[in-house]
């Protein structure tokens, strides 16, 4: 092949490239403008103790999960990055990565890779971090377990712990609604490498959504022994379920429908 033909396939795969970069910034944008939308519009979501949240210094936010696909997470993010002023870093799980348009977007806005520390280093520097104790395991509930909260792990109370930094329960109604978990297709979760594939409507029920930010959860002091570490934590733990879980109990308590 001449010099000439080489210089011309590879200003084509350059500029192939590039117009694979635009489209993708693209439809992050349109993703983006897309829950802006949801969240103002069709959700008319609103949000109920901001003032919960420090306007600096360390603290660990954690949330249910909800709906099946685990919009929450995305609206979530949404609704504190325009309310609180403050960067919220969220671990999501790794298949989170692999999805179109969607995975490069949560990087962008603060997403990284579940590990171990579940953003000590963040909570060290001060930082916000978000979290959802139930895992996947709290989209897998069928609707009918709606708003009741499977077991918390305890991860995020350790890293809590190690840090000396506060706990603040978020409790969010709506996302079961929007999204319910109507069954699942395991072949499609074997066939996408995905921890679940479920069947729900293929686009979010116009329910009201609401965020309740309770009040910061102090972290003990850290005790010396490894016994008494991981009992902390697991109290920790165990005290932060209850105060989301009595949350979701009052607020979907006082609506009438879930469909304002």
């Amino acid at each position: 092949m001449s010099e000439s033909m080489n210089d011309v396939l590879e200003t084509a795969a350059a500029e192939f490239r590039q117009l694979g970069k635009l489209l993708g910034a693209a439809a992050e944008t349109a993703f983006d403008r897309t829950l802006d939308w949801l969240v103002d519009d069709y959700f008319r979501l609103d949000v109920l103790g901001l003032e919960n949240v420090p306007a600096e210094g360390a603290a660990m936010l954690a949330a249910n999960h909800s709906g099946a696909w685990g919009l929450d997470a995305f609206v979530l993010h949404k609704v504190f990055a325009r309310s609180l002023g403050r960067p919220l870093r969220i671990p999501a799980a790794p298949f989170t990565f692999r999805v179109p348009v969607l995975g490069p977007y949560a990087q962008k806005n603060g997403a990284y890779p579940i590990e171990p520390t579940l953003g000590l280093e963040h909570l060290n520097a001060g930082g916000l971090v978000g979290v959802f104790p139930e895992g996947t395991s709290g989209l897998e509930k069928p609707f009918h377990e709606r708003y009741r909260l499977r077991p918390f792990s305890p991860g995020f109370a350790v890293t809590a712990v190690r840090a000396g930094a506060p706990v603040i329960p978020v409790a969010v109604v709506g996302a079961e609604e929007a999204c319910p978990k109507l069954g699942e297709v395991p072949a499609l979760a074997r066939l996408f490498d995905l921890p679940y594939f479920p069947l729900t409507p293929g686009f979010p029920l116009p329910s009201k959504w609401l965020v309740t930010i309770g009040e910061p959860i102090p972290a003990p002091v850290r005790p010396t022994s490894i016994a008494e570490r991981s009992a902390a934590a697991r109290g920790l733990c165990a005290e932060v379920q209850r105060a989301v879980q009595e949350m979701l109990d009052r607020e979907t308590g006082r609506r009438e429908t879930a469909f304002w």
